[in-house]
């Protein structure tokens, strides 16, 4: 598949970002892979799936942290190529660089978002 097969669509749980599925689909069983365009400095509160979610930086910065409490001061950065495993149900946060970045996220479905503070949840809104 060519970037320009991608189909990009803003999803209701990240508005402002763009994402495209490349194989499978994240709510049914089976494998998936999809990617997320960020817009620089995106914010994403702390949540968790119920699937081990793997995520590959593809362009600019990712940053990831650990818990149940947004904490720029704990999280790692992920350059290009950077790559990280979040386990099912671990409770995480993450934001994008100082530019537009692209991850690819890839794991077994069936699985979900759910965010920690419900009231984070732009799905609710």
């Amino acid at each position: 598949m060519t970037n320009d097969a991608l189909k990009w669509v803003e999803p209701p749980t990240f508005p402002g970002a763009k994402l495209a599925i490349v194989q499978g689909d994240p709510g049914k069983e089976g494998p998936f892979v999809y990617r997320v365009k960020f817009p620089a400095n995106y914010k994403i509160a702390p949540h968790y799936h119920k699937a081990v979610e793997n995520v590959t930086v593809l362009s600019g910065t990712f940053f990831i942290g650990m818990g149940e409490k947004f904490d720029q001061g704990s999280g790692k950065e992920l350059p290009v190529g950077g790559f990280v495993s979040v386990p099912a149900t671990h409770r995480h946060f993450a934001w994008a660089g100082g530019q537009e970045t692209l991850v690819q996220v890839h794991g077994v479905g069936p699985t979900d978002i759910t965010f920690v503070n419900p009231a984070d949840d732009p799905r609710k809104k």
